[in-house]
């Protein structure tokens, strides 16, 4: 049985706190979990792509719960969703708030406070100085798919750019713009045309091949891009690359998309990551912890960007009222101390991840910004990317009561939620320093 206790702030001691982690009673997967996952495998689509045998009961901070009673310490945060750590009291709070007064009148039809006022903070939020319009939606694959659509529609141009281990969505749009794995895409051509792929970081491509031998740049839309490259690997880009991207632009008149789904409400220690290379885009896409876990998703432009008529696009349960609270509660905690604390432990964690690198063979690449961090695992006798050993930690990770996710080939990132203290990290890393130990060993 590992029981590894930690010395929590003084939130633990609420009601709240569900107790220390790691602490695993049985397992995994316990009885409970196997009854849960035996009915789900008889109903739930066989496309999820579910990495540990996890049942979850519920999760406070950054510790989740298990229907065994096992203790995680959460170094995914619900795929980077859950930006203000699982059930934080004050979203908590405005949700239920709100669910008290309106839960759905669609933004597309209908005006109501939270819409407006969540639009406003996110216009006034957003790099840049220019009056800005804001659409909401309720993923980031909805983001995407508007914003291909805004673009052309803008431009009058159709060809649209985006770059190799992207990972936009998966509705048609945005996986035409995704790019991270073959499966993906697998069985659902002919997908939407002229979009093309480029290498991540490299710009001297466009006019050598780009613009030569597939699009003219007079015929290019937009660039989409990530600040930092998330499914695909969690790659931070050389520094200068969104700055010539944006110089790119400027000189053909494209428009420069950022998206933010992955990077953006705080993870890398600034509200959005582009602003770390001092690159305003022109339309920004944001999701993933704008919400803190409730659906919901934005595009930001101009006004002269954004300016297609009415009926050109919008959706039902976009800008929901429930959501538009979560999202209002989600940008006042980061405002107030969640980004800092980001900022501060990203520092620590990319020290941490340096010094596990430098001790084991098997651990390489450490990289990020904040709290958006990743390692690659190689095999100790090549030096190569080895996909298997990487899922060999993940799974024992696991076992010990820490979970972690996977990007790119052989990575492993690390994204816990902002509010993770700096005990939890410590206790975290040493879980992963030791599971390499063992298994890379």
């Amino acid at each position: 049985m590992l029981r590894i206790k930690q010395a929590g702030k003084k939130e633990a001691q609420k009601e709240s706190w569900i107790g220390p982690a790691p602490w695993i009673e049985t397992p995994p997967p316990g009885l409970a979990a196997r009854a849960a996952m035996e009915r789900d495998e008889r109903v739930a689509s066989p496309s999820y792509t579910r990495n540990y045998p996890l049942v979850i009961r519920r999760a406070v901070g950054s510790v989740v719960e298990d229907v065994d009673g096992n203790r995680y310490l959460d170094f995914a945060a619900g795929l980077a969703v859950c930006a203000t750590g699982h059930c934080h009291p004050r979203v908590v709070a405005a949700i239920q708030d709100q669910a008290a007064k309106l839960i759905h009148a669609s933004g597309t039809d209908f005006y109501y406070e939270p819409m407006i006022a969540l639009a406003e903070k996110l216009a006034a939020i957003a790099p840049g100085r220019s009056d800005k319009r804001v659409l909401l939606l309720t993923s980031g694959a909805e983001t995407a798919e508007a914003a291909f659509k805004l673009v052309r529609h803008h431009t009058g141009r159709k060809w649209v750019i985006a770059f190799h281990g992207a990972s936009h969505g998966r509705t048609m749009g945005a996986l035409s713009l995704t790019s991270s794995t073959a499966r993906e895409k697998a069985g659902f051509e002919p997908l939407v045309p002229m979009v093309g792929h480029v290498p991540y970081g490299d710009i001297d491509v466009f006019e050598e091949h780009m613009f030569r031998q597939q699009a003219p740049p007079e015929d290019v839309a937009a660039i989409f891009v990530e600040p930092i490259l998330g499914g695909g690997g969690y790659v931070v880009p050389p520094k200068n690359f969104l700055p010539r991207l944006r110089a790119l632009c400027d000189r053909h008149g494209m428009l420069l998309v950022c998206d933010e789904i992955h990077s953006g409400m705080g993870r890398t220690g600034k509200m959005f990551a582009c602003q770390h290379f001092g690159v305003v885009p022109d339309v920004l896409l944001c999701a993933g912890g704008l919400a803190s876990g409730m659906p919901l998703g934005a595009v930001i432009a101009p006004k002269e960007v954004m300016n297609w008529p009415a009926g050109a696009h919008g959706s039902t349960f976009g800008g929901n009222p429930v959501s538009c609270a979560a999202a209002l509660a989600t940008i006042d905690l980061l405002e107030s101390g969640l980004l800092a604390n980001a900022a501060k432990l990203g520092v620590c964690l990319q020290e941490r991840l340096r010094e596990i690198s430098d001790r084991r063979k098997c651990v390489d690449n450490p990289r990020g910004l904040g709290l958006m961090a990743a390692v690659d695992v190689v095999s100790r006798k090549s030096g190569k990317n080895d996909p298997r050993l990487r899922d060999r930690i993940m799974q024992e990770a696991f076992r010990r009561g820490l979970i972690l996710l996977g990007c790119g080939t052989a990575g492993i990132r690390f994204s816990p939620p902002l509010g993770i203290n700096d005990t939890q990290l410590d206790v975290g890393l040493t879980v992963f320093d030791e599971v390499v130990a063992s298994v890379g060993s």
